[in-house]
């Protein structure tokens, strides 16, 4: 899954990190921004089977940009607010609650 938001710098970093142990779980991260630390590319977006954007608006410029690279995978807007540091534990609690059942994921433990 990639997870993606502004600049790759806060929410979507912590959800890649949050996610990267669990079990079946391939996490990524990138950013739309040009100033991102790690930008949105056709080859992450090809490598991925889900596509999680934090808000509307990143939802918007990833179907301008890549719609071409959008065709074989699933795309969610979970509307997450930059309203988070990286790592913050109320980021952690909303992803840990929002993520696994909207891909069907078991509870981590």
């Amino acid at each position: 899954m990639l997870f993606v938001c502004s600049r790759n710098r806060l929410r979507s970093p912590t959800a890649e990190r949050v996610f990267a142990d669990w079990p079946g779980v391939q996490a990524q991260s990138a950013g739309l921004a040009a100033d991102a630390d790690v930008q949105v590319t056709p080859e992450l977006l090809q490598e991925a089977e889900v596509v999680l954007v934090m808000e509307a608006r990143h939802l918007q410029l990833l179907r301008k940009r890549f719609a071409a690279h959008l065709r074989h995978c699933r795309v969610i807007c979970l509307q997450i607010p930059d309203d988070y540091a990286y790592m913050d534990p109320a980021l952690i609690r909303r992803l840990e609650h929002t993520v696994p059942p909207l891909l069907r994921l078991p509870a981590y433990s």
